[in-house]
């Protein structure tokens, strides 16, 4: 989702966390949960720690900033806080907006996949690129840093299979079709519909990924765009950061027939913390305000409409991220509510975590990856078994790109 940060609440230390899932788990989470979540691989598909919409001096740029504790104030995920809270890995959003499109969108896609492999070089001893999962197996037994790389949004391909190509080769493991606007080949779900969901080339598009071993995503896409992806798809396809339309009616949200049918390809839904994708009273009211926040972002857009405007244009985003702001926070239990939800649809199998850190507004109580433990113990309060847990947690992700893999081995020998 990319959105600019937000000043968050301040964070709490990890020993006095409070949360509120059922009576037995109103402490911090207990030895079981944290040996439990300690064990288990944890992987988020959906960060957006590389944002170019982050404030001026937090990009990870050819230089490689470093991935320290010196963050600034609102971030949600670094290294150290990484290892404090059991994220043993996560997919960095490659992220353009997608209202630039052409050459410019494939090099600043490319910037980024460049700055997260300087990261990566400079951070050797505590960070791994993967690209497989038995990459991400071996990574985290080594007690590193997973770092995966997705590319939120179909526009920085250019319509050219050659480009996608190329960033399948500089790390990409999954591509989200479309951002919030459609693509020349795909419908978008925060757009109106252009092609009936995806063009002939859009089916290209899928096609090549499943030969290439890159996951179909399906988060932001338009419904009508979901069904085409999965008649089109020999692999099981992702939802990388989206949460239940039936307890939160946004359309970013996935309906109860398309989790089932997600599920039944082999895929997974993996969970988004953004407040206003968990909670329907929230979102009800974002959609109130929606009138006025387009026009505050039309009116920052002709007003500051080049790259030397960049700083005015970060003080107009923050006005509009304001107002987006006042329609509250939801409860982190949320998220729990969500997993549960969809867990009851199609089982442990087909559900994990795509929170959003850096790029969405968190729930009350996950403000920052520190937190992700609470989300153990309360499964386990719900009477989730281990399994049920390391599933969720990671272990579905892993399955669905050895499934992809798979599928690229057979294509790729014919």
């Amino acid at each position: 989702m990319q959105r600019v940060f937000v000043s968050y609440l301040a964070f709490l230390a990890f020993s006095g966390l409070v949360f509120a899932v059922a009576p037995a788990a109103r402490q911090a989470p207990d030895a079981r949960a944290l040996g439990l979540h300690r064990d288990a691989i944890v992987l988020d598909t959906h960060i957006d720690t590389m944002s170019e919409r982050h404030p001026p001096g937090w990009r990870f740029d050819a230089r490689g900033v470093p991935f320290s504790p010196d963050h600034p104030d609102g971030t949600s995920v670094d290294l150290p806080r990484m290892r404090e809270g059991g994220l043993d890995g996560a997919f960095f959003s490659v992220y353009v907006a997608g209202t630039v499109t052409g050459q410019p969108a494939v090099d600043a896609a490319r910037k980024q996949f460049d700055a997260l492999q300087t990261l990566v070089a400079t951070h050797p001893a505590d960070l791994a690129l993967c690209r497989t999962a038995a990459e991400v197996r071996a990574a985290a037994k080594a007690k590193k840093i997973v770092v995966l790389i997705g590319v939120e949004g179909g526009h920085m391909i250019n319509d050219d299979l050659a480009v996608l190509d190329d960033f399948a080769r500089r790390g990409a493991r999954y591509l989200t079709l479309t951002h919030m606007v459609n693509t020349d080949w795909a419908d978008s779900s925060g757009d109106a519909p252009a092609h009936d969901g995806l063009t002939e080339f859009g089916r290209q598009v899928v096609r090549e990924l499943n030969r290439l071993g890159v996951m179909v995503d399906i988060s932001h896409v338009s419904d009508k765009t979901f069904w085409d992806v999965l008649a089109v798809s020999e692999s099981p396809v992702i939802a990388s950061h989206s949460s239940c339309r039936s307890l939160c009616g946004h359309p970013r949200n996935m309906t109860d027939e398309m989790i089932k049918a997600l599920a039944a390809k082999g895929g997974t839904i993996q969970i988004n913390f953004h407040s206003v994708f968990l909670d329907q009273d929230l979102y009800l009211k974002e959609k109130a305000l929606e009138p006025e926040i387009q026009k505050m972002q039309r009116e920052a857009r002709e007003k500051f409409p080049g790259p030397a405007d960049e700083r005015k244009r970060a003080d107009a985003d923050r006005a509009i991220e304001m107002k987006e702001r006042s329609v509250g926070t939801a409860s982190w239990e949320k998220i729990v509510d969500h997993i549960d939800h969809a867990v009851k649809l199609v089982g442990s199998e087909h559900v994990g975590l795509g929170s959003d850190f850096d790029g969405a507004f968190m729930p009350a109580g996950m403000e920052d990856c520190t937190m992700l433990p609470k989300i153990t113990a309360a499964l386990l309060a719900r009477g989730y078994s281990e399994r049920d847990v390391r599933n969720i947690l990671g272990e579905n992700v892993l399955r669905v790109m050895e499934a992809n893999e798979r599928v690229a081995s057979r294509l790729q020998a014919k």
